[in-house]
């Protein structure tokens, strides 16, 4: 999936990529809101890579390994749209998670931004979801700016502050 006038390109997530996911999801520096911490090993990241594969070979989509059009053989990032489960609840969760490298240039908002396209143009999904942790002002502020708004509380984290779901419906079912 490629948006023309995005700085971004988007693809399925392949088994090679699983080292460039730990280098991501293991760096404490991106986990800083993340209560479980940083992906332990290898191993964790292989499982989450065939999650992710099923999901694509399930669903049709799912989140994307993202790079910049210019240096595509790098991954800066993954992110998109995927089934979630909400406790017991299964939602279509919007989310993502950037190499500190990729961090402050407006990629979050531009991936969520065209993962909105994707849901609402392409698989006509009625509305979208955002789990965020309530201090990660920054990813409030994205959610924000793609026009998801407060939805509830989710208390998905034993011992933490609930998370905030927030969520966009589909843009010709949001009079409802």
């Amino acid at each position: 999936m490629q948006n023309r006038h995005s700085r971004l390109s988007y693809r399925q997530p392949q088994p090679a990529d699983v080292q460039q996911l730990l280098a991501i999801f293991g760096d404490p520096q991106t986990n800083l809101f993340n209560p479980a911490g940083p992906m332990p090993d290898l191993a964790a990241a292989r499982r989450l890579l065939a999650h992710w594969m099923e999901q694509w070979a399930t669903h049709g989509y799912g989140w994307w390994a993202i790079v910049r059009k210019e240096a595509p053989g790098h991954i800066i990032g993954f992110g998109g749209i995927a089934p979630l489960n909400y406790l017991t609840q299964r939602r279509v969760n919007l989310g993502y998670r950037f190499a500190v490298e990729a961090w402050g240039q407006g990629y979050a908002t531009e991936v969520g931004r065209d993962a909105l396209v994707l849901a609402f143009e392409t698989l006509g999904l009625p509305e979208v979801f955002g789990l965020v942790r309530p201090d990660h002002v920054a990813s409030i502020r994205v959610l924000e700016k793609i026009g998801m708004q407060p939805f509830g509380l989710l208390d998905d984290v034993p011992g933490q502050a609930p998370s905030l779901v927030m969520r966009v419906c589909h843009p010709t079912t949001a009079q409802d």
